[in-house]
């Protein structure tokens, strides 16, 4: 199936999707260890010696790959998110500003983990992530990063945010039409551009966010070309840009859509 049709399929589903990874075996085990065990925690050192436990809150917040920079991660954390100058202030990674914002030791100490936001929240974002993961591993990047999207999309309040998310980018991006040069651009010439061309979405509509999703899931399609699908043989096989208009890409989708 083509992302757009995968991703409406996702997102028309998606507490019966997040029920079903929530009792995946690995994703079961890793959620009730972390609400069994995360009350006990009273410090920084005994977040960062629990692996297990330290891995699954990196995971919740997208941050698996760097599972295994806790000094990078401790600093981050002693430093906290107070001092405007703090390392985890001075990072351009989103991902890591939230998670210093919930696993704030520098400020509530030894409470930091018998707060809400350190125990059910955290599962409930592992499960969500995980999904995320799953659909990337079974239905592709496109709708990978679609479902991305849609979780995030709440908490864009300017174009810096979307440039300082790389997934977002890629989403806005392609939706927009732009070539990847535009990211060589200077930073500040690119914020001018989103800031015209996404002047008519507000991402905290969930109608806006869904048209929008609909414009980059057809762009997906358009220039994501397989040999098996021969509807997207319609288009450019250098994926490049499209050889037909966004309005037959976005007509195509709404056909396929409508028959599934």
């Amino acid at each position: 199936m083509s992302v757009a049709v995968t991703y409406r399929l996702y997102a028309s589903n998606l507490d019966r999707q997040l029920e079903i990874t929530a009792k995946q075996g690995p994703v079961r085990l890793e959620a009730e260890y972390y609400l069994e065990n995360y009350r006990n925690v009273t410090s920084l050192d005994e977040f960062l010696d629990d692996t297990r436990l330290f891995t699954t809150a990196m995971k919740a917040f997208g941050l698996e790959e760097m599972a295994f920079a806790k000094g990078y991660m401790r600093k981050i954390l002693e430093e906290g998110m107070t001092d405007p100058n703090s390392l985890g202030n001075r990072t351009t990674d989103p991902r890591i500003k939230e998670f210093a914002r919930a696993f704030d030791f520098e400020t509530f100490g030894d409470l930091t983990m018998a707060r809400q936001k350190t125990g059910q929240e955290v599962v409930d974002k592992f499960i969500r992530q995980q999904m995320e993961v799953n659909a990337g591993e079974l239905d592709g990047e496109g709708v990978r990063l679609a479902l991305y999207f849609q979780r995030n999309a709440g908490d864009i309040k300017s174009p810096y945010d979307v440039l300082a998310d790389k997934a977002l980018t890629k989403v806005v991006r392609t939706a927009l039409g732009l070539p990847d040069a535009f990211s060589s651009a200077d930073i500040d010439r690119q914020a001018a551009v989103l800031e015209e061309r996404l002047k008519d979405y507000d991402f905290k509509n969930v109608e806006d966010v869904s048209k929008f999703l609909t414009r980059f899931t057809a762009l997906w399609d358009a220039t994501q070309v397989t040999t098996q699908d021969p509807i997207l043989g319609l288009f450019n096989v250098g994926g490049s840009s499209p050889t037909v208009s966004l309005d037959l890409a976005m007509t195509l989708s709404n056909l396929r859509l409508g028959g599934a």
